[in-house]
């Protein structure tokens, strides 16, 4: 099952779990702070395909593999697809409703699957409901929020990956702590 990298504020070594991605694997770059995206585009480049989050003007100037989209923004997709055919372009997406307005895309992160330190007090949509979620979806869909090695074996058929921060960083449990 394909693997993919979501990138956080934290300072980590996602450099090291960037290496570790399986073949096939991506990295999504998400910084709220536009200097430090920079940063971690430039400490990523060539370790594994990067989408940029929320920052088309980056994933041009950096040759990115594509563009990650919040779900607010999903709606832009088409646009950033016709100026860059050749790029990977997916968003998050919380609910069906959501994943309903995914066309576009070339796939999309359903999240939360679990409770999450992303989504503080959020119960996560519970594996059933997810899959059940991303078995009517349009694209691909990657299962993300509290995703961990110990869970992840409850993610079902419905999924095409699973996507994770703190399950790539060594001594860094889900919950962020």
């Amino acid at each position: 099952m394909p693997l993919v990298l979501m990138t956080d504020d934290r300072d980590a070594d996602w450099a090291g779990a960037a290496r570790r991605l399986p073949r096939g694997g991506l990295v999504v770059i998400r910084a709220r702070d536009a200097a430090r995206r920079q940063a971690l585009a430039e400490r990523l480049h060539g370790l594994a395909p990067l989408l940029i989050a929320d920052d088309p003007a980056l994933a041009e100037r950096t040759g990115a593999a594509g563009l990650h989209l919040p779900e607010a923004r999903m709606c832009q997709a088409l646009h950033w697809r016709m100026r860059h055919p050749d790029w990977i372009i997916t968003a998050s997406a919380h609910s069906l409703a959501a994943l309903m307005r995914a066309g576009p895309l070339d796939a999309v992160f359903l999240s939360p699957v679990f409770p999450t330190a992303s989504h503080p007090g959020a119960s996560g949509l519970a594996p059933a409901r997810a899959a059940l979620i991303a078995a009517r979806a349009p694209v691909p869909v990657y299962a993300l929020g509290g995703v961990t090695p110990a869970n992840a074996g409850l993610i079902g058929p419905a999924f095409s990956g699973i996507a994770a921060i703190g399950a790539f960083l060594p001594g860094l449990s889900a919950s962020g702590r």
